[in-house]
C-alpha cells in the first residue's frame, strides 16, 4: 500500500492519479495510518468549520449592545452564515465532483479562513451580515465534500467511528469558537473576539492541508447540471433519504434557537452572569464531543431509530428541565440539549451516508443544505420568541421541533414494521 502524500498541492493531477480503477481494495482501515491521518485531518477541518461558522453566536449580547440591536437583529450575523453555506453546498458538491474532494476542502477552509480576517474591519451590522453570507459560501466546499470523501476513502466497517470523530471535531470547533471570542471580547470588544478565531481557523486550515491523505477512492466526472439535477431529484425522491434530511434540520432548528439566546438569558434576571461567565456555557460542547463520538455503538446496540428515540428524548427532556428558573437546572438542561443533538446528528449524517450509494456528496449536501437551513429558522424563530415571551418562547420553539422529529422516527418504526409483516406473510417460515 503506498504511502499517502503529505505534501500535496492543490494541483489536479493528486487527484487525477486515483481515476484508474484500484486492483484492491484501497480503502483505509481502522488502524492503519491513512485511517489516522484522514480523521485527523477531518477533525482539523471540522474544527477549523465551526470555528468560522459560529464566531459571532458567543458575541450576540455583545453585538446587541454594542450596535444597539435586538435579539433577532444580532442572530442574523449567525444565521446569514449558515444560509450562505446551504446555499453554496450543491454547486461546492459538483465542483468537488470535477476537481476532487481535497482540493475543494482545502480552497474552502482557506478562503474563509482568509474572509474571515475581514470581518472585524466591518463598519455596521450589514456590511457584517453579508460578509458572513459570503463566508459561509466559502465555508461551504468542506462540509458538502468531508462525508463523501470519508465514505470513499474508508473501508465501511471504519466509517461509523470517522464520521462520530468529524463530528466531534464540529463540537470543539463550535466551542472553541464561542469560548475565544467570546473571551476575548469581553476584555477587548467583538471585532478583536472574531478576528482570534479567523487565526485559529487558519491554523487548522493548514493542519488540514498537512495531515490528509491524497484521495485513492475518486472518480472524476464533469459538471453536468442535467445529470446533478437528475442525482438530487433521485434523493429527494428516496423516502428515507428525505426523512433523514428532515431529522437534521428538526434538530439543529432546536440547537439554534437556544445557542442563539442561552446568553441572552445568563445574564439577565434571575441569574445576571457576567459576560464572560455567560460565554463559558459553550463548554457544554464537551458533550456533544462525547455523544458524537459514541453515537456509532449506540445506535449499533439500539438500532438507528432506537438512538434517534434516545437522542429526541434527551433533548426534550433537556428542554423542559431548562424553564426552571435555577442555575443548576439550566446548565443541566444545556448539557442533556447538547447531548441529545450531537448523538442525533451523529446517527442521521451517518445513515445518509450509508444509504445514498451513488452520488453521496449531493446527498450530503442536501443532507447539510436542510441541516443548515434549520438552524438558520430555529435560530432566528427562537431569537424572537426569546424576545417576546424570554425563555419559554425559545424553548416552544425547541419543542416544536422536536416532536417534528419524533413523528418522522414513529413514522418510520410504522413502515418498517409494516414491512417486515409483509415479508413474514410473503415468506412463511
Amino acid at each position: 500500500m503506498p504511502a499517502a502524500s503529505t505534501g500535496a498541492s492543490l494541483a489536479l493531477p493528486s487527484d487525477a492519479r486515483t481515476t484508474a480503477a484500484p486492483a484492491a481494495d484501497l480503502r483505509h482501515r481502522t488502524g492503519e495510518p491513512g485511517f489516522r491521518r484522514a480523521n485527523l485531518a477531518l477533525f482539523a477541518a471540522g474544527v477549523a468549520t465551526f470555528v468560522l461558522l459560529y464566531c459571532t453566536q458567543g458575541l450576540l449580547p455583545v453585538l446587541s449592545a454594542d450596535l444597539g440591536l435586538t435579539p433577532g437583529q444580532a442572530s442574523w450575523t449567525a444565521s446569514a452564515a449558515t444560509l450562505g453555506l446551504a446555499a453554496a453546498l450543491l454547486p461546492a458538491s459538483a465542483l468537488s465532483d470535477r476537481f476532487g474532494r481535497t482540493a475543494v476542502m482545502t480552497a474552502s477552509v482557506f478562503g474563509a479562513a482568509l474572509i474571515g480576517l475581514a470581518l472585524p474591519l466591518a463598519p455596521n451590522l450589514t456590511t457584517l451580515v453579508v460578509l458572513r453570507v459570503v463566508q459561509g459560501a466559502a465555508l461551504a466546499g468542506l462540509p458538502a465534500t468531508a462525508m463523501a470523501y470519508l465514505a470513499e476513502e474508508l473501508h465501511p466497517s471504519a466509517l461509523a467511528g470517522a464520521m462520530g470523530l468529524y463530528v466531534a471535531g464540529n463540537s470543539i470547533g463550535g466551542m472553541g469558537g464561542r469560548l475565544l471570542s467570546g473571551w476575548v471580547a469581553a476584555s477587548w470588544g467583538w471585532r478583536w473576539g472574531i478576528a482570534s478565531t479567523a487565526v485559529l481557523a487558519l491554523a487548522c486550515a493548514v493542519a488540514f492541508r498537512l495531515l490528509v491523505p491524497a484521495a485513492r477512492q475518486f472518480r472524476r466526472t464533469p459538471v453536468d447540471a442535467r445529470a446533478l439535477a437528475r442525482t438530487v431529484g433521485g434523493h429527494l425522491g428516496n423516502p428515507l433519504l428525505v426523512r433523514l434530511y428532515a431529522l437534521g434540520a428538526a434538530f439543529m432548528a432546536v440547537f439554534g434557537a437556544v445557542y442563539n439566546t442561552a446568553g441572552y438569558r445568563l445574564i439577565a434576571e434571575p441569574f445576571n452572569l457576567p459576560e464572560s461567565l455567560a460565554a463559558s456555557i459553550f463548554v457544554v460542547y464537551l458533550v456533544g464531543t462525547v455523544t458524537s463520538a459514541t453515537a456509532g455503538r449506540l445506535a449499533g446496540r439500539l438500532g438507528r431509530r432506537g438512538a434517534l428515540y434516545a437522542a429526541i428524548g434527551t433533548t426534550t427532556a433537556g428542554l423542559l428541565l431548562s424553564l426552571a428558573d435555577n442555575l443548576v437546572c439550566a446548565l443541566l438542561g444545556l448539557v442533556l440539549i447538547t447531548g441529545g443533538f450531537f448523538a442525533g446528528h451523529a446517527v442521521a449524517s451517518s445513515s445518509v451516508g450509508r444509504t445514498a450509494t451513488t452520488g453521496r456528496a449531493q446527498a450530503s449536501a442536501l443532507y447539510l443544505i436542510a441541516y443548515y437551513v434549520g438552524n438558520s429558522l430555529g435560530g432566528t424563530l427562537g431569537a424572537d420568541a426569546y424576545h417576546s415571551a424570554a425563555w419559554s418562547g425559545t424553548t416552544a420553539v425547541g419543542l416544536a421541533a422536536m416532536a417534528l422529529a419524533a413523528g418522522v422516527t414513529l413514522y418510520a418504526t410504522r413502515r418498517a414494521v409494516v414491512t417486515r409483516r409483509a415479508h413474514g406473510l410473503s415468506h412463511p417460515a
